[in-house]
């Protein structure tokens, strides 16, 4: 992990933030199950937290879901903005090792490392985290928010594995390329 903290994760919490709200309302919903949908907004959560670390991931996250759903639905559900949060700290923790900023990702362990641990994060935010605080804060039926739960994690780890992964080797590659150059004195 980057231990240095600047103005490219200021600017990285900001844009992701904004980019997070934006795509609140770009859902591909699943009919089966209540307010569960395909969210690719998770795609920029995890590629962002991937590049910059857990504090970037932790604030789009929370920000992100929170003035989304204030925005398009008029109150905040706290108990999937927090979930949310915790997908960006637990891909961040392990941003160096995927090598996006250094042009190595496009290599099969970086990618696969990757997407095990969005699907670990996923699992940990959506079928523990997020039921357990909708039944402690909402009082919801469990059943009911277990089967959202698993249909979110089922989705975001699609959505993740798919346009995440695309997002990090196209950065990748321009990442590496950039790399090679050097200030000239």
């Amino acid at each position: 992990m980057n231990n240095k903290f600047g103005i490219r994760e200021v600017v990285a919490m900001g844009i992701g933030t904004a980019l997070f709200v934006v795509l609140t309302t770009v859902q591909i919903p699943l009919g089966f199950v209540p307010n569960t949908a395909l969210q690719p907004r998770m795609a920029i959560l995890a590629f962002l937290a991937g590049v910059f670390g857990p504090i970037v991931g932790a604030v789009i996250g929370l920000l992100g879901h929170a003035l989304g759903d204030a925005l398009f639905y008029g109150g905040v559900w706290w108990s999937w903005v927090f979930p949310e949060a915790v997908v960006g700290i637990c891909i961040g923790l392990f941003a160096k090792k995927y090598q996006i900023k250094e042009g190595g990702f496009a290599k099969t362990g970086p990618i696969v490392f990757f997407n095990i641990v969005q699907v670990v994060a996923n699992a940990v935010a959506w079928i523990v985290v997020a039921p357990a605080l909708d039944i402690a804060i909402y009082k919801e039926p469990a059943n009911k928010v277990f089967a959202q739960g698993f249909f979110a994690f089922l989705g975001n780890i699609i959505i993740i594995g798919i346009l995440g992964t695309i997002l990090a080797i196209a950065y990748t590659k321009v990442a590496g390329r950039s790399s090679d150059l050097t200030k000239e004195d």
